[in-house]
């Protein structure tokens, strides 16, 4: 039988990405996604999709190295921060309680083995629509009608050094059911995908090469078609954005994708039309061997060699 408390995390909240080009950065995420600063403190702006009903979805901030600060996730209940915060605990890779950023309560600190920042929290604000009052009132905020419109945040795939223990922590200490993953010829996973709700993933772990540890893959947000992602393409092309791979298909989740770097040099993908929904509460895990994945995406072209050695901050030193 499931165990319903592993409904306890409703989904992610924010991501910190961390750019060497902060006015660059800035732009790609205001002018070419459509996103609204909401905040400003110190050498970090507030960012947030048009259609999130908390205050901020991304965390700007400026640093020598493009990569991931802390990701927070928001619980379903202020009793499931509690027991996430007693799981977390007993993990050991638990920290302390602060407060809470832009809108949001008490929060707990935290990493995951590989050292990536997270934090978990209940208490929120709802954003309420000003100048950008929508016409419909089942919408958080207007369509804005230009540039990609991402319309939400969409998940996190982080960059290992062991995606077995990363995994097992997002599992044991966050209540992540797993959907997907890659299982190796000599044991352990190249990738391991985790959702919290109904989405087929919220948070995925692949295989650093590099050994290096606390990097990041790429974060997504989800537009509303297909037909989003191909207009996204034209947009950057036109804007100098550097297109990486697609659009294609997945074969895992079955998600139409593409991905660029934004200005930073940080992996951003545009995902999620045609995704697989879960609705079954045990749904079997989805295992595909090495020699299923050597055709790469379900169709359009092979995946690119970058696609497995880029990551944020970058490393030169690939490991064998």
């Amino acid at each position: 039988m499931t165990d319903f408390t592993a409904f306890d995390v409703a989904h992610i909240g924010s991501v910190e990405l961390l750019t060497p080009k902060f006015e660059e950065s800035k732009a790609f995420f205001t002018d070419l996604l459509a996103m609204r600063v909401v905040a400003e403190e110190g050498d970090s702006v507030f960012l947030r999709t048009w259609d999130e009903y908390e205050l901020y979805t991304i965390k700007l901030t400026a640093s020598d190295a493009a990569g991931v600060g802390r990701t927070t996730f928001r619980t379903s209940s202020e009793d499931a921060l509690q027991r996430r915060v007693a799981a977390i605990t007993e993990t050991g890779f638990g920290g302390s309680w602060v407060d809470g950023e832009v809108g949001t309560g008490p929060t707990f600190e935290f990493t995951d083995p590989d050292g990536h920042a997270m934090a978990i929290y209940y208490e929120t604000e709802r954003y309420v629509a000003t100048d950008d009052k929508p016409a419909l009132k089942n919408q958080a905020s207007r369509f804005p009608g230009y540039g990609v419109n991402a319309r939400r945040l969409d998940h996190i795939n982080y960059l290992a050094k062991d995606v077995v223990a990363n995994g097992e922590f997002i599992a044991n200490a966050l209540g992540g059911r797993e959907s997907e993953r890659i299982k190796l010829d000599a044991g352990g996973y190249a990738a391991w995908w985790f959702h919290f709700n109904n989405k087929s993933y919220d948070v995925v772990y692949s295989d650093d090469w590099t050994r290096h540890g606390n990097r990041l893959h790429h974060i997504a947000f989800a537009p509303d078609t297909r037909e989003d992602i191909l207009k996204a393409a034209d947009i950057f092309i036109e804007n100098g954005i550097y297109i990486e791979s697609g659009p294609h298909k997945h074969a895992i989740n079955q998600t139409f994708f593409l991905y660029v770097w934004e200005p930073g040099g940080n992996r951003i993908e545009f995902a999620n039309a045609g995704a697989r929904l879960l609705l079954d509460p045990d749904q079997p895990v989805v295992e595909w061997s090495q020699e299923e994945r050597k055709k790469g995406q379900a169709w359009g072209m092979k995946t690119i060699e970058s696609f497995h050695t880029h990551g944020t901050p970058v490393v030169d030193v690939v490991a064998d």
